[in-house]
């Protein structure tokens, strides 16, 4: 029987007081029928507390209060004891939500960004409304329907970005090269992000998949993707989720039945409701289960993006390499609450076919201090793949082939996060008219020099490695009696080891340019061209090559051998 609480239409503190109020006797009717030691009895006297605690905060605070701010983080400070993943998405949020899940909203098809309050356009979806319309990457929005942007947030920009589609709206944009904003009018649309903004031949007989997320119709397009890589003469396939947050658990299973057979299961979920365990097949005919296949992860290859990859790995239908998962075994459903608000929550676990769980945190079993850990080693469970290869449960998927991935200097991270970068891509891209396909595209010495020397203008500084351990001794030197004495041969140090901007600039000129080319071939090529310009330097693509190139190495590793 569904009980439905009677629309009381009163002043905002009389509304929510009753509406308690109706909330307490729905739970105390049904904790009638338990015993008062019963779960029911604890959520009816806990609901009751918490409705004076607000009404007595409401009356005697010092301040106003408004109650649906105050709600709200109430709500999240409880669902946030949780799990990460269950959340409160409240009436406002909800075209926000829709659009993370379906890949779907009306506006310009652009992503914007902020930097030193600046509202910049930092990529075009190419074919939609924005690339149609001209609009470049680094271009500033200064004004939006004569409104300035002046002071305001990114939220504020991108909702007045949005709107109906065949609507009209007018940015004044500042253009790298024009003294003067200039207006362009775009015409909204209805928006279908892509799950995967690039597939394409990496070697005359390699193609590439990219995926990104898992919205609706993310199968269709991993699954027309491989057939036109097919068609073009692709006999083996990098299949790259790296960074994919996951999403769709659906989409999951009808991705991995690409590659593997009609009735083979994919994931089983448990949770507390029985009747949501359920167990997960491939319905459909595979497209191709026996294309030599290389799954690309990350350390942020989690959910959905996990699902596949193990998968893929206990079939033993594809090489992993890259690196350990995120570990995200957890499942979510969304229930329907009140006022168009709904919950985001955490129902069950998720099952790979060797039947290990990846979940890698333990947010059940907290610490006193309420932070979570992840499982420890030595409660990890090992299950074995389809060939008999030894794997392990608790701590996401671990790849075939690890690559180990140097970080960049403090000189390269500087250039980037300053946007010094960014800054340049765009100098050259209004400079020189074309470049070579983002595949072949190389700077030559003399455009490095013409960057270092562009460089040479603007205020950037960073701190070394051994600058910071120098400071760090410093602090610890300052607690001793004897910092007076060891002062002078500190600063002299300190003047030894002093960077070089010049000298790292050179030391450094490989992953300078590596990221350099890839941030000019983007102002070209858009999304197609910032994949195509990694090919040349990333080591997960060179191995993959490698490992596709070397038929018996790829079935060595597949063995339980």
């Amino acid at each position: 029987m569904k009980i439905k609480l009677p629309k009381i239409r009163l002043k905002l503190k009389k509304r929510f007081k009753y509406g308690i109020a109706g909330l307490l006797i729905v739970f105390m009717t049904g904790s009638a029928f338990y015993n008062p030691s019963e779960k029911y009895f604890e959520i009816a006297k806990n609901l009751d507390i918490f409705a004076t605690l607000f009404k007595e905060v409401n009356t005697w605070y010092v301040d106003d209060v408004t109650p649906g701010k105050l709600m709200k983080t109430g709500i999240d400070a409880m669902l946030a004891s949780l799990d990460p993943y269950t959340n409160y998405i409240s009436e406002d949020q909800i075209e926000d939500y829709r659009t993370m899940t379906t890949g779907e909203y009306s506006g310009i098809g652009a992503s914007v960004g902020t930097r030193d309050g600046r509202i910049l356009i930092m990529m075009p979806l190419e074919g939609f409304a924005a690339d149609k319309a001209g609009i470049k990457i680094g271009d500033e929005i200064v004004a939006i329907d004569g409104i300035s942007l002046k002071d305001k947030s990114y939220d504020e920009a991108s909702q007045l970005l949005k709107g109906q589609a065949k609507t009209n709206v007018v940015l004044s944009i500042k253009r790298y090269g024009n003294e003067n904003p200039i207006d362009i009018t775009v015409t909204r649309e209805k928006i279908q992000t892509y799950n995967v903004p690039y597939s394409g031949m990496v070697t005359e007989d390699i193609g590439m998949i990219k995926l990104t997320d898992f919205t609706r119709d993310a199968s269709k397009e991993v699954n027309d993707a491989l057939l036109d890589l097919k068609s073009k003469g692709a006999k083996k396939i990098i299949f790259d989720v790296r960074g994919n947050p996951g999403g769709l658990l659906d989409e999951a299973v009808k991705i991995s039945n690409i590659f593997v057979e009609k009735g083979k299961e994919i994931v089983s979920t448990k949770g507390k409701v029985k009747d949501w365990n359920k167990t997960y097949n491939g319905l459909s005919e595979a497209t191709d289960t026996e294309i030599p296949l290389v799954v690309l992860t990350s350390g942020t290859s989690a959910s959905a993006a996990e699902i596949v990859s193990g998968v893929m790995q206990d079939y033993d239908r594809g090489v992993l390499i890259g690196e350990n998962t995120y570990g995200k075994g957890l499942v979510q459903a969304t229930r329907s609450l009140s006022y168009n608000s709904k919950l985001k929550v955490t129902i069950a676990k998720y099952y790979i076919p060797s039947g290990r769980c990846i979940q890698a945190i333990d947010y059940a079993n907290r610490n006193e201090d309420g932070s979570v850990g992840k499982l420890a080693d030595s409660l990890r469970k090992p299950f074995k793949t389809a060939a008999g290869r030894i794997v392990y449960d608790g701590g996401g998927v671990k790849p075939d082939i690890a690559i180990e991935h140097d970080r960049f200097a403090p000189i390269t991270q500087t250039l980037y996060l300053k946007g010094l970068l960014f800054d340049y891509a765009n100098k050259y891209h209004f400079e020189n008219k074309e470049i070579a396909e983002a595949k072949k595209f190389n700077l030559t010495d003399a455009e490095y020099n013409n960057f270092i020397k562009w460089l040479s203008t603007k205020e950037y500084d960073y701190t070394t490695k051994v600058e910071r351990m120098i400071e760090d001794l410093e602090k610890v030197a300052q607690t001793e009696d004897s910092y007076e004495a060891l002062k002078p041969k500190i600063e002299e140090f300190k003047k030894g080891i002093a960077h070089n901007k010049e000298n790292d600039l050179r030391n450094h000129k490989n992953e300078i340019i590596e990221l350099l080319e890839r941030e000019i071939a983007t102002r070209y090529y858009l999304e197609r061209g910032q994949m195509e310009a990694t090919f040349d330097d990333d080591l997960d693509i060179k191995a993959a090559i490698e490992v596709l190139n070397n038929e018996a190495k790829y079935k060595e590793i597949l063995s339980a051998q």
